[in-house]
C-alpha cells in the first residue's frame, strides 16, 4: 500500500449501527403510513440487506412478498413515496439522538484529520441521510470534513458494483493503492476491492458472520485500532 492519502468510509453499519433501529423502523412507518400492511422484523430486514439501496430493497421486497403491489400501475410512484417518506423518518430518528457513532469511528476521523489524510464517503444510502447522521453525531460542520460524499443514485450501480467508489477515486484523482475503504459488508468489501482499494472491516450487527476474505483486517469495531479519543 502507497502512503495513506485519503480514508473512504461507508456509512450504515460502519459509522454507526443505523440498520436495524434506524432504517428498519423508517421503512415501517412510512409503509404504515402509507396503509401498507408490510412490516419488516429484524430477522426479515437482515435477509433483504443484501439488497443494495432502498428503492431497490422495496422493489425487491414486493416482487417476493406482495406481487400484487408490484404489478400496481403506480408502483414506480408508490416505490419513490414511500422511500421519501422513510427517508423523512430515519432523518427524524438520527435527529432526535437515536443513533450514535460506532466505537472508534471519531477517533479515526479525528486522527486523519490532524495528519491530513483526506476524508471521504461512499455509500448506497442517501445524502439528507449521510449529511443527517453526520451533523447529529460530529456537529454542523462535519460534512464538510468530507471531500467528497459519494451517496444514494450518483451512480447506476450500487455495491457490490464498484462504481461509487470508482465515482469518488476520479473525484479525489487519487489511484485506489493510495486509499483506504472502511467497509462493515461483504458487499462493500467486494465493491472496494474491484476498485483495487485495500479494505478494512469493521463487523456490523447484520454482518457478523459474512465471507470477508481479500480484507485488509477485520475488527469488532474500529476501537480496537487503540487510537486515542478526539
Amino acid at each position: 500500500m502507497k502512503t495513506l492519502q485519503a480514508i473512504i468510509f461507508d456509512v450504515d453499519g460502519t459509522l454507526a449501527e443505523t440498520e436495524r433501529d434506524g432504517h428498519r423502523p423508517a421503512f415501517n412507518r412510512a409503509f404504515a403510513e402509507a396503509g401498507l400492511d408490510w412490516h419488516w422484523d429484524e430477522d426479515l430486514y437482515g435477509r433483504l440487506l443484501t439488497v443494495t439501496g432502498g428503492k431497490e430493497r422495496i422493489r425487491h421486497y414486493a416482487a417476493h412478498y406482495a406481487p400484487q403491489t408490484a404489478a400496481r400501475a403506480d408502483f414506480g410512484e408508490l416505490v419513490a413515496c414511500l422511500h421519501a417518506a422513510k427517508t423523512r423518518h430515519y432523518v427524524a430518528l438520527v435527529e432526535a439522538g437515536a443513533l450514535p457513532l460506532r466505537p472508534g469511528v471519531r477517533a479515526l476521523i479525528a486522527g486523519a484529520r490532524r495528519a491530513g489524510v483526506r476524508l471521504a464517503i461512499a455509500t448506497t444510502t442517501s445524502p439528507e441521510n449521510v449529511e443527517a447522521l453526520l451533523r447529529a453525531t460530529l456537529g454542523a460542520e462535519a460534512p464538510g470534513w468530507f471531500e467528497v460524499i459519494g451517496a444514494g443514485d450518483v451512480v447506476p450501480a450500487k455495491k457490490p458494483a464498484p462504481d461509487i467508489y470508482h465515482w469518488v477515486l476520479e473525484r479525489l484523482a487519487l489511484p485506489a493503492a493510495a486509499c483506504l475503504a472502511v467497509e462493515d459488508s461483504a458487499n462493500g468489501l467486494h465493491a472496494a476491492q474491484t476498485a483495487g482499494i485495500p479494505t478494512l472491516v469493521t463487523l456490523s450487527e447484520y454482518t457478523v458472520e459474512q465471507d470477508f476474505a481479500g480484507a485488509m483486517l477485520i475488527l469488532r469495531d474500529l476501537g480496537q485500532l487503540g487510537l486515542a479519543p478526539a
